[in-house]
């Protein structure tokens, strides 16, 4: 009770336009004019209860973290589309997607030398096993691929470490999915990578790694950033450093998943799409909240509103719950190949898998005429703070549809400590405020529901 009636005391002090002068300076065009009931009516109708935050509380508690070809996500796919049908959705069904098993397995990693403790760690995604009796070798610490390469020498019969603060997901992640095949060519048995987050609670974030082809498969973890300092400390002072890593991990044959699809059906143009969704499926740790968990919810919360407040727009609206996101992307392949004969006719696709704390508006990749119609459509979201349009905008599930057939695409933006809690135990519900989570529902709501309204097709 306490949150509905702070959801809802927060929708009735937002106002729906936004004041800030850069709005004023440039007057909405005449056609937004229509749209503005409908998006008073989504904002409204999602500030006014926390119904989403409640529904991914539901989802995480039942089912927990989801890993690909695990029964935890065969049967959170299940509940979702039980759901979907009693909020009304059409044509919900499910596609069938061959995806990777891989299973962690126990495991643990262990400094000998120069004092014993243990180290906070998780096993990488994809990664092989130790022999049964584990791996025990000398640390090499290194701070960047050139220092591996400088240190190459040394490496061969050591477990290295790739000790390198974090700084942005996309520049820090290649020590993650690359460094172990890097170290491998060098004679290393094993990798340890400091986290990809910054620093916090001495929580290891977990991740998939790639092995290159021409390069042995070696065990690969992620240890904490307060383990890998520490580890680095000592080195420093020139002690001999000694690690016991064990590792049960390995890879099973495929297994059948699916992905997730329901549908508002357009008025007008049936066979024009407007997709929107997220991915279902998440790592084995945590209960997969804000990755991905958040999204799938907040996106299919869109369509449930619509349906609800009687809103039909011109063109299908769409959302898909993709599967293997995290260690293989098979959903966004196969929906891709799926639906091939009519990505000509998918107006626009949006992804969201940022979390979904306070949102600041949406990335954008598409012809200039579309940006415009999008920041115009941006306005409508001022009381929500939720109007700036980045450079680019994209998602991993709807990446290969979108390069197949040129589709503009969108992905949510927002602030949070999304990468603090990425691929950790502390991906949970509780980090998740339901306001915020109203809020983001709210802004993907009435964009999607614009642009798969409005008489004329985006970007034409």
């Amino acid at each position: 009770m306490l949150i509905r009636r702070a959801v809802a005391a927060v929708a009735l002090a937002i106002p729906l336009t936004s004041s800030a002068p850069a709005t004023r300076a440039q007057s909405p065009p005449e056609w937004l004019a229509h749209y503005r009931e409908p998006a008073t009516r989504l904002i409204a109708e999602s500030l006014s209860d926390a119904f989403a935050w409640r529904r991914l509380a539901e989802m995480t508690d039942l089912f927990g973290h989801r890993l690909s070809g695990s029964p935890e996500l065969n049967a959170a796919i299940r509940w979702a589309a039980g759901e979907m049908r009693r909020d009304g959705l059409d044509n919900v069904h499910t596609e069938p997607v061959m995806v990777p098993r891989w299973v962690r397995g126990r495991e643990s990693a262990q400094v000998l030398e120069p004092a014993p403790h243990a180290l906070a760690m998780l096993g990488l995604g994809d990664s092989v096993g130790t022999p049964p009796g584990g791996i025990e070798a000398e640390v090499l610490v290194v701070g960047s691929f050139s220092d591996l390469a400088a240190k190459g020498a040394k490496a061969k019969g050591r477990i290295v470490l790739f000790n390198t603060p974090f700084t942005t997901y996309d520049d820090s992640r290649p020590y993650r999915s690359n460094g172990p095949s890097r170290a491998a060519r060098y004679g290393a048995l094993a990798v340890l990578v400091r986290s990809i987050g910054p620093p916090g609670l001495r929580l290891p974030h977990t991740g998939a790694l790639q092995y290159a082809s021409d390069a042995p498969k070696i065990p690969a973890a992620a240890i904490a950033t307060e383990d890998a300092d520490r580890l680095q400390r000592m080195a420093d002072r020139g002690s001999r450093v000694v690690v016991r890593l064990q590792m049960e991990a390995h890879v099973e044959g495929d297994v059948e998943s699916a992905n997730l699809v329901g549908e508002l059906r357009g008025r007008e143009r049936p066979d024009e799409y407007v997709v929107v969704g997220g991915h279902i499926d998440s790592w084995d740790v945590g209960a997969g909240a804000s990755d991905d968990g958040g999204g799938c919810i907040v996106t299919w919360e869109a369509l449930r509103m619509m349906k609800k407040l009687g809103l039909r727009p011109r063109r299908t609206l769409r959302v898909v719950l993709w599967t293997n996101e995290e260690n293989g992307g098979r959903g966004g392949v196969a929906y891709r190949d799926a639906h091939r004969a009519e990505l000509k006719q998918h107006v626009m696709m949006l992804e969201s898998d940022t979390g979904v704390f306070r949102p600041t508006g949406f990335g954008f990749t598409g012809n200039d005429r579309a940006r415009a119609t999008i920041r115009a459509i941006a306005t409508l979201l001022g009381g929500l703070g939720a109007t700036e349009i980045g450079r680019s905008g994209g998602g991993s599930d709807i990446d290969p549809s979108v390069r197949e057939a040129a589709i503009p695409a969108m992905s949510t933006e927002v602030e949070g400590d999304y990468f603090r809690i990425h691929h950790t135990q502390a991906d949970t519900v509780d980090k998740i405020d339901p306001v915020d989570m109203a809020k983001n529902a709210a802004a993907i709501a009435v964009m999607a529901y614009v642009i798969a309204d409005m008489p004329v097709r985006l970007g034409n």
